[in-house]
């Protein structure tokens, strides 16, 4: 995880920001249409979203398909007890599966919660999601101690983070 950093954003930075942050527009311009809507003009636009991609502020721009519409409803926050010495080599090799879309070392709370690697996975059906999960088991062997598998069951809420409106953060 990235060391954390205050960097220093200015009204416009927020401005693009919170239009920005549940999507760009689908449109042969998207920086012209931003700029339209925050009265900009396209060129500060884009190098604003530029130079906080240079800073890590923003991560990446692309697409993010919705995967329940298609067709993943077997999902399973899958919670291992592995050896803290090991989170790192096994939470790189587990993140880099295909099937999942988190992985996260996260403190334990003994004695009720011995889980510290968090990983989720997505799939059409419960067997091949049950699969996917011995093919973890599979990776982390004997390291292994323990895990289960939290199952989802409905959504209440899916979005990433939201940066609160830039009035209330003044």
């Amino acid at each position: 995880m990235p060391d954390t950093i205050n960097p220093v954003l200015d009204q416009i930075d927020r401005t693009i920001i919170e239009a920005t942050q549940a999507g760009f527009p689908v449109t042969i311009n998207p920086y012209h249409t931003i700029a339209t809507q925050l009265d900009l003009d396209p060129e500060l636009v884009m190098k604003k979203i530029s130079n906080m991609q240079e800073q890590g502020i923003i991560r990446r721009i692309g697409v993010v398909p919705n995967h329940y519409r298609l067709g993943y409803r077997a999902n399973g926050m899958t919670v291992w007890d592995v050896p803290d010495e090991k989170i790192h080599e096994f939470g790189h090799r587990i993140g880099a599966l295909d099937f999942v879309s988190h992985c996260y070392h996260r403190p334990r709370h003994l004695p009720d919660w011995p889980y510290n690697l968090f990983a989720m996975v997505h799939a059409h059906d419960r067997e091949t999601t049950d699969n996917y999960i011995k093919e973890i088991a599979n990776i982390l062997g004997d390291t292994n101690r323990q895990h289960t598998v939290l199952y989802s069951t409905r959504i209440l809420k899916k979005t990433g983070m939201r940066i609160g409106n830039s009035q209330q953060n003044s």
